[in-house]
């Protein structure tokens, strides 16, 4: 059995981080979590990986692959990757994943099939994941996740949650079609569909496509999923109500395109189904459904923690200035890629930005500290309830 974190319980926090999706752009979070877990192994040493500080990590898409990648046992019961190796992995992987048309002639063909099918096969992912993920169940991960998906049979969502999955459960599914599912955005990749026996031996069919269509910002989800717990009396868990100064959640975004503006009414009044589904290299309405998530989740989650006094628990990451091929979720060239690590780079030097509750705008703090300084000083405190919940641990033994 895979070592996991300390409870709740045996701190003063509740920790949380979540991931969006993205496809390509996953490298940015990549970027910002590489740099968080460098801060919290110059306080623990090189052994500590993110899943020794967070209670829950969750992920959309590109995000819960992500998810799965960091929390998902090795041979030695430890995370399966650290940190710093989820961009060379994009590197290595994204241009199989997502490989690209060339020419005139492979352009038009690939237009002609984006329009009757999936614009990739998802053969080369699946084979990935498989590989990677194996038969590693949900219940084995080494902290709680969170990964959303839509059932397209149900028109509903599944959410597969740790949280509430005992072994044996129909939703204890291999993170292989976890992580598959989640990742079939529509338009790119194909459906997924698995079967999962529950422990009576009665099979459940699960037919599901990218969880972006559920949520992809995850963030809100694994609050809800928190507060649940404690209301449900989870022993992990201190009794009573939850106290959202004690809960710390760090958001990743994985970038936009919102100052180019490339759609507007006059040009999409005359558009058929067609033109919504793929316009000029993009897909409007996944680009129009994914954005209205993830703004929608980080206005309500500002309002939140302002209501509660303790704004600075929850800080969100994101970069709505990506211009041209940067803001795809699939143009896998050498060259975008290395610059979608650039940008990750350089948004670590960014001040800190948050929404402007009256407008409802980004705005840099002013004054501010740097995305870099925010993300140091998170792990500072994730260290600090690492060490106290050790402590504590030892202590009660």
């Amino acid at each position: 059995m895979a070592e996991r974190i300390q409870p709740p319980k045996k701190g003063n926090l509740i920790t949380i981080l979540s991931i969006d999706g993205g496809g390509i752009r996953g490298i940015i979070p990549g970027v910002l979590l590489e740099y968080l877990e460098s801060q919290l192994q110059e306080l623990d040493g090189k052994d500590v990986r993110l899943a020794d500080y967070f209670d829950v990590i969750t992920g959309t898409s590109t995000g819960g692959l992500i998810t799965a990648m960091l929390t998902a046992p090795n041979k030695d019961n430890r995370p399966l990757y650290a940190a710093n190796g989820i961009v060379p992995f994009y590197l290595e992987h994204c241009p199989k994943i997502f490989p690209q048309a060339s020419g005139f002639f492979g352009s038009i063909l690939g237009s002609i099939e984006n329009a009757v099918g999936p614009k990739y096969n998802g053969k080369y992912l699946h084979s990935l994941i498989n590989g990677l993920l194996g038969t590693t169940r949900l219940h084995e991960t080494l902290t709680n996740i969170v990964i959303p998906t839509f059932d397209i049979k149900k028109l509903e969502p599944t959410l597969f949650s740790s949280f509430i999955v005992p072994p044996a459960s129909a939703l204890d599914a291999h993170l292989t079609d976890i992580s598959i599912a989640t990742s079939a955005a529509p338009t790119y990749l194909p459906s997924h569909y698995f079967t999962n026996q529950d422990k009576s031996g009665k099979t459940h069919e699960f037919n599901l496509i990218d969880g972006g269509v559920t949520a992809n910002n995850p963030s809100f989800i694994a609050l809800s999923e928190v507060t649940k717990q404690v209301t449900k009396k989870n022993p992990d868990f201190k009794p009573g109500p939850v106290d959202y100064t004690k809960v710390l959640v760090i958001s990743l975004g994985t970038g936009s395109n919102k100052t180019q503006q490339k759609y507007n009414a006059k040009l999409s009044a005359s558009w058929g189904p067609i033109s919504w589904i793929y316009y000029n290299g993009s897909s409007p309405i996944i680009d129009a459904f994914s954005e209205s998530c993830v703004d929608t989740v980080n206005y309500y989650n500002c309002v939140f923690f302002d209501a509660a006094g303790c704004e600075s628990n929850y800080f969100r990451i994101d970069d709505d200035t990506l211009q041209g091929d940067l803001a795809s979720v699939d143009i896998a060239t050498t060259k975008n890629l290395n610059n979608l690590v650039e940008s990750g780079k350089k948004l670590l030097k960014k001040t800190v930005t948050r929404i402007n509750l009256a407008t409802g705008l980004y705005e840099p703090i002013p004054n501010g500290p740097s995305n870099q300084e925010e993300l140091k000083r998170f792990a500072k405190l994730l260290s600090d309830e690492r060490r106290l919940r050790l402590a504590n641990a030892k202590a009660t033994a």
